[in-house]
């Protein structure tokens, strides 16, 4: 459940636990890099929606997708005044050079939820809310959603969805301003025992959706299945393992988003509708 800690008056959301870890929001950055959103915007302007007790993620946010939008400007917002009274130390640490960040980085932080506060009536080309409505109601996503959807550019993306602890485990759903357009997971795959793993780390407008008769599930266990039947393949490494099974649910009709180069990294992605709640 959303924290009851202190936030500011007039934000839209609940203030929640915060837990923020180095590194952690490195396979959700990666499919943030890559977005045709980011790269042909005029004003690349990327919020980092909620992100908790230290402001690292968007310092590490910036610095992933400044390798290909160098002009890129991240926001980071978060509801508890006090976080962002934290973040903004950290941010003259890095200005200072102490840190390893550039200090000259275009990070900036202010209080702020999914009313998406921007300065200058300015929109945001990729918003980026990892980690949040994990923690809220189903019957709340879809507010959420429109609300931030709202605050987009024309052609923007919304990516919402949550991860492990340490960042191994990963899923999300990249919106546009029509509504939900695809369905992510990120795996680390030396060690994996199944790809269902990702249900406990599903966004949640689906993880509670992961039961018999739900499209989700199906496609879940068809993923498994296929894991198992292509283990022979493990004696060549877990990624070709893994390219096989995205293969596979291509093969099997399943409409898979990208390609190898995506699925090497442990990814892979359909459309929404075939994962949408029945």
């Amino acid at each position: 459940m959303p924290s009851t800690s202190s936030r500011a008056p007039g934000v839209v959301g609940s203030v929640t636990r915060g837990t923020t870890n180095t590194n952690r929001l490195r396979r959700v950055d990666r499919w943030i890099a890559a977005l045709p959103e980011l790269r042909r915007t005029g004003d690349p302007l990327v919020v980092d929606l909620g992100y908790g007790a230290s402001g690292v993620t968007a310092f590490e946010l910036q610095h992933r997708l400044a390798r290909v939008r160098p002009d890129v400007e991240v926001l980071g917002l978060e509801i508890d005044p006090g976080r962002v009274r934290t973040a903004r130390a950290q941010l003259d640490d890095v200005r200072a050079g102490s840190t390893h960040f550039d200090p000259r980085a275009r990070v900036g932080f202010a209080v702020g939820g999914f009313e998406v506060p921007l300065p200058e009536g300015r929109h945001a080309a990729v918003i980026r809310a990892f980690n949040v409505l994990r923690q809220y109601d189903e019957a709340e996503v879809a507010p959420a959603w429109e609300r931030m959807l709202g605050r987009l550019q024309l052609g923007g993306a919304l990516v919402e969805g949550t991860c492990d602890e340490i960042g191994r485990i990963a899923s999300w759903v990249t919106l546009d301003r029509t509504g939900p357009q695809t369905f992510s997971i990120s795996l680390r795959l030396r060690g994996l025992d199944a790809p269902s793993v990702v249900a406990e780390r599903l966004p949640k407008a689906l993880i509670h959706r992961n039961i018999p008769g739900e499209r989700v599930h199906a496609y879940l266990a068809e993923l498994d299945r296929l894991w198992r039947v292509h283990s022979p393949l493990a004696a060549y490494g877990p990624k070709q393992r893994w390219i096989a099974v995205a293969q596979g649910m291509r093969d099997a009709g399943w409409p898979v988003v990208g390609g190898r180069a995506r699925w090497r990294l442990g990814e892979l992605t359909v459309n929404w509708d075939a994962v949408a709640p029945v």
